[in-house]
């Protein structure tokens, strides 16, 4: 263990951690970086899961909040190697029906023209929104605060606060309304919560605005990116050295740690004051996640052309079977019928698989903490909507919660949101406080995702705590402040 002295460490090298150890290394601070693991990233890491050659996101795959991030946008990240693919079709949702299949586009008018009776409907819901989304996303991806931009943000609040299943009254067409609770799904939620119409619009804006991109190479790539370019800055990195105490950390004037608050209890809980102790130990997690990597001797026969055009599919049919599969997922059961989020990334990126092969990522919710073997359940979901899928798969892996969990310790009982992201922890992520990347202890702070504005490689919960740290404990302003404009 090194003696030297630093300004701050940072535990954890997951987007986050990585976040706030830049905003810090740019203020002139000296920093190290600490991981548990043998590779950096947290979440955002890749390998060779399955077959020599055959490249497999890890954990995310698909980018639509890193693209649109307005931190990760101040970053010269494409300086230091990381490129973005952006497929034809940002996501697409298929039914039974006819091979059919809604689809998100790059422009909210080639969206719109899909969506027959729907088309007007869903201009006047969006049109606005990604109108102004560069200033939005600055209140709406940050903790809670007075915005920037109050009469954007009271405009998308209004229909934001709602459930997804109560916006979803406004579409009259099978497509827009499965198109809708596919996106809202994400919030690993039932869709009845009131927010879940939130995740849905932020995906579709930033979908619009900056588009889901795929990182060419994987998405260790933007790992690699933030790495580079903090240690361009002096930054230092220490791979293989878990904190189980702070005993084990060198000699700092803050620690920062990228961990969500079952980690942070077990490493410095004696140190907090005991009202936030308490709060940190009713924190709640969601669902959890079943994951399968395929390796594949083709692309995926999906029948809908525009599935075969995408980088992201949403399988579950219509908003009656995603809303009753989401329903039954949180009240601890294992639908037959499972919501599958599946990822094609070799389409266009070939550098993933060898030749004519190709890779798919995917998974779907089941109770926190379950062991259940969920492949059958999503191979099937697969083949309904891609007749002989089965044929084409020369090899896969799987990950149970437990798997997950072991895999990154952050994602509790499988939950990749880091705590579930409902009307109660939307906002008071990990604690009810106006500053919530404060622990109540001196010198500590927390930057995961269990922070605002919660899941997603997009680095800001980092920057926002940064921020904190550095006016708290350094008396110093971010070098940076994120306008959107």
């Amino acid at each position: 263990m090194t003696n030297q002295q630093y300004d701050a460490i940072i535990v954890g090298s997951g987007p986050n951690g990585l976040s706030a150890a830049i905003v810090l290394a740019r203020a002139g601070l000296s920093v190290l970086v600490l991981e548990a693991r043998s590779t950096f990233g947290g979440g955002a890491r890749s390998a060779e899961l399955t077959l020599p050659g055959f490249v497999h996101d890890i954990g995310s795959a698909v980018h639509p909040l890193a693209a649109g991030s307005p931190f990760f946008q101040s970053l010269p990240l494409a300086e230091h190697g990381l490129e973005f693919i952006y497929p034809p079709v940002a996501a697409a949702h298929p039914f039974d029906r006819d091979g059919k299949a809604a689809a998100l586009f790059g422009s909210v008018d080639d969206t719109a023209r899909t969506l027959g009776a729907d088309e007007q409907t869903y201009r006047r819901l969006l049109e606005p929104v990604v109108k102004h989304w560069p200033t939005l996303a600055v209140d709406v991806l940050g903790p809670l605060r007075f915005p920037n931009h109050p009469l954007d943000m009271a405009r998308f609040g209004l229909d934001a606060v709602l459930p997804a299943t109560f916006l979803a009254r406004r579409f009259n067409t099978t497509e827009a309304r499965g198109l809708l609770a596919g996106m809202a799904a994400h919030s690993i939620q039932p869709l009845t919560n009131v927010t879940t119409a939130a995740i849905a619009l932020v995906l579709m804006a930033a979908g619009h605005h900056r588009g889901w991109p795929i990182p060419r190479g994987g998405a260790q790539q933007i790992t690699n990116a933030l790495v580079s370019y903090f240690q361009s800055l002096g930054g230092h990195l220490e791979a293989n050295r878990p904190v189980r105490a702070m005993t084990d950390l060198p000699k700092s004037r803050v620690v920062v740690f990228d961990l969500t608050p079952k980690q942070l209890l077990s490493i410095v809980g004696d140190r907090f004051p005991t009202l936030y102790r308490k709060q940190l130990e009713q924190y709640r997690y969601g669902p959890g996640i079943f994951k399968i990597d395929w390796a594949l001797d083709g692309p995926i026969p999906f029948t809908a052309p525009a599935c075969r055009q995408a980088g992201t599919i949403h399988l579950g049919g219509t908003l009656e079977e995603i809303t009753e599969a989401e329903q039954q997922t949180y009240d601890g059961k294992h639908p037959e019928k499972p919501y599958v989020l599946l990822a094609q990334q070799s389409l266009f990126d070939p550098a993933r698989a060898p030749a004519g092969q190709q890779v798919a990522w995917a998974y779907c919710h089941v109770p926190n903490g379950s062991t259940v073997d969920m492949t059958e359940a999503i191979e099937r979901q697969v083949e309904r909507f891609a007749p002989g899928f089965r044929d084409r798969i020369l090899a896969r892996a799987t990950m149970n919660t437990a798997q997950v969990e072991s895999w990154n310790p952050n994602y509790v009982g499988g939950d990749i949101n880091g705590g579930i992201i409902d009307v109660r922890q939307l906002f008071t992520r990990p604690t009810l406080s106006l500053t919530p990347y404060r622990t109540g202890a001196t010198g500590i702070f927390i930057c995961s995702s269990a922070t605002p504005p919660g899941g997603g490689v997009h680095g800001l919960c980092g920057y926002h705590a940064a921020r904190v740290v550095l006016r708290d404990s350094f008396g110093k302003n971010t070098p940076v402040e994120l306008t959107g404009e």
